[in-house]
């Protein structure tokens, strides 16, 4: 019994593969990156200057994608609800006329507000909106993007009215109506990079790239 034992003591524990190890690493780190993405945040990149200033073309966003629910992969049902949007809150949503699209845009007005522009004041419920942080800019353009005179408009249950900060350049709920909840994919909340992407040189010029980044926006929280 004494050397069976021993005998089996000393029988060495097969080792995995290193090829084995790395392929299980991956597929953990890509799920890890999968659940995420999926449920907790996500990346996006700002291609227009519909919400100048406080967004600039090139910037890289962070988005809290659970802040307002958490639902499931790839559909549009809230599982556990969280909390709602607010007035102020910048958020991704589905473009409703391209649920393809993602659009960003600030949360003016929430289900059950009556909103109206006249001019450059934004009235909620009769009342002027506070523009004292100076989000909202106006920056005439050409057009029907121009127009600044909208409403009264009652928004409907589980909808939301948005606009870009860039009042004068943004294609917003004024001229395509309602963000359903649905359509949310969460909520902005911080840069983590940001180039000059228009001004950006070709030819020889691109090699000095870091004098286009915008090094003072890293980190920026978003409000």
């Amino acid at each position: 019994m004494k050397k069976k034992k021993e005998t089996e003591e000393k029988t060495p524990t097969k080792k995995k593969g290193a090829l084995r190890e790395n392929i299980e690493a991956i597929c953990i780190a890509i799920a890890l990156a999968l659940f995420i993405r999926a449920f907790i945040v996500q990346a996006f990149k700002i291609p227009s200057g519909s919400m100048k200033e406080t967004l600039q073309i090139g910037d890289h966003i962070l988005v809290n994608k659970f802040i307002y629910g958490i639902k499931l992969p790839f559909a549009d049902t809230n599982i556990i609800p969280i909390s709602d949007p607010d007035r102020g809150d910048i958020v991704v949503f589905k473009f409703p006329e391209d649920p393809k699209k993602d659009f960003i845009k600030r949360v003016v007005g929430v289900a059950g507000d009556t909103v109206k522009g006249i001019g450059t004041k934004v009235y909620i419920n009769d009342k002027e909106v506070d523009n004292s942080d100076g989000h909202a800019v106006y920056k005439m353009a050409i057009g029907k993007q121009a127009t600044r005179d909208f409403g009264p408009i009652t928004i409907p249950e589980n909808s939301l009215f948005v606009m870009g900060d860039n009042r004068d350049h943004s294609y917003d709920s004024r001229f395509w109506g309602f963000v359903n909840l649905k359509a949310l994919k969460g909520k902005a909340f911080m840069i983590y990079w940001s180039w000059d992407k228009e001004n950006f040189p070709g030819g020889w010029e691109w090699m000095t790239w870091w004098n286009w980044v915008r090094w003072n926006r890293f980190g920026k929280i978003l409000r």
